[in-house]
């Protein structure tokens, strides 16, 4: 069977569900075309920080508007998506990473942005008690949180179908042919016709741009995460490090979850990924040396998502260099959870308008067409 459509998204993770719920808000009926199920992959399972904290500055235009939604995201989705807001900490651990982060506090502060706080050992130690003693300051956004990865994306996926949007699932994309004005995609069930496509593939979106001429140095990646037992409760942020990895939360039933970065191997022709536990044991040391309060603790489960990482850890965003009707929304590189929501906002903006009122530039894909594609 044919099926017609205003826009084919590829991919249903939180930002391929943000934007079909965004164009379905525009009036506009997207389908949805999912190789496993809405938030199968990266979205479903990364550690859910909901951050502006340490971004890119080419990203902090699109983390802040989205931040906005996330204030009010159970008006947008009708779920509060588990999101709180207590905080997110970047912890310096030597004087000489404290004066890097002041550098970079300033460096906002300039462009117009005042979310980073620059903090020192006192304020420091009132945020995160439980923290080491030789810490000796860090930097706050205290409007950022953490949310429920795969509730997030299935509370976007949910409300995009309520008001319009079709979402395929157990559907894999398996080539592209111009009919006129039109995209026909074909699949291994039915194949789908509309005038505009989103590549929102994820650690796949490297081989939907090869069929549209343009293949980018897109990274597969497995980043890790770990969850302990129960835990008094010692801490309301969440706490990362830019110089050792970590990512650090308690959650309201005490299990802490710790992430930040490190990798295991990702076989994505099969969707499986496979530890490393020497770097797990890496992550785990970092925990004990920074909490010494977890030296107690319990690790119960350890896990790795698949996840598309750009060389320069910015995401493709926007139309095609090549295919008119095509535009990227992929290589969030482990860090894209918190932009769904705007990010979507903006692709819906883009398709239905032909401009943002956010700078995308810096996420064009065209910064890659004379990179060599790394597979």
């Amino acid at each position: 069977m044919s099926h017609t459509a205003d826009v084919i998204v590829i991919g249903a993770g939180i930002h391929g569900c943000s934007t079909a719920l965004h164009l379905a808000m525009r009036g506009l009926k997207p389908v949805v075309i999912e190789k496993d199920h809405a938030g199968r992959h990266a979205s479903g399972v990364n550690a859910g920080g909901v951050r502006q904290l340490a971004r890119h500055f080419a990203e902090v235009p699109l983390s802040v508007a989205s931040m906005e939604l996330w204030e009010r995201i159970e008006d947008l989705v009708g779920d509060d998506c588990g999101f709180t807001s207590e905080g997110q900490v970047l912890v310096a651990e030597t004087e000489a990473e404290l004066e890097s982060f002041r550098a970079r506090v300033d460096e906002l502060r300039a462009m117009g942005f005042t979310h980073e706080e620059l903090i020192d050992r006192v304020e420091l130690k009132k945020l995160v008690p439980a923290v080491s003693d030789s810490c000796p300051g860090g930097v706050v956004s205290r409007r950022d949180g953490a949310a429920n990865p795969f509730r997030a994306t299935q509370a976007f996926r949910r409300k995009a179908i309520q008001l319009g949007a079709k979402v395929v699932e157990g559907v894999s994309v398996t080539g592209f042919t111009r009919q006129g004005a039109a995209w026909r995609v074909s699949t291994t069930a039915d194949t789908f016709e509309a005038p505009v496509i989103v590549n929102a593939a994820g650690a796949w979106a490297g081989r939907i741009a090869a069929m549209f001429g343009e293949p980018v140095p897109l990274e597969v990646i497995a980043p890790m995460l770990m969850i302990t037992s129960r835990m008094p409760h010692f801490i309301r942020p969440v706490v990362i490090l830019r110089g050792r990895k970590l990512s650090f939360k308690q959650f309201n039933n005490g299990t802490v979850l710790i992430g930040g970065g490190h990798l295991g191997r990702a076989y994505p022709d099969t969707n499986y990924t496979e530890l490393d536990w020497t770097k797990l044991r890496e992550s785990a040391r970092t925990v004990w040396d920074l909490f010494p309060i977890m030296r107690q603790a319990t690790i119960v489960r350890a896990w790795a998502g698949i996840e598309a990482r750009m060389p320069d850890d910015i995401p493709v965003i926007g139309p095609s260099s090549t295919a008119e009707g095509v535009y990227h929304q992929f290589g969030f590189s482990a860090h894209g959870f918190q932009l769904g929501p705007g990010v979507g906002a903006l692709m819906a903006e883009l398709i239905t308008t032909g401009s943002t009122n956010l700078p995308i530039a810096p996420f064009s894909i065209a910064r890659f067409s004379n990179a060599i594609p790394k597979h």
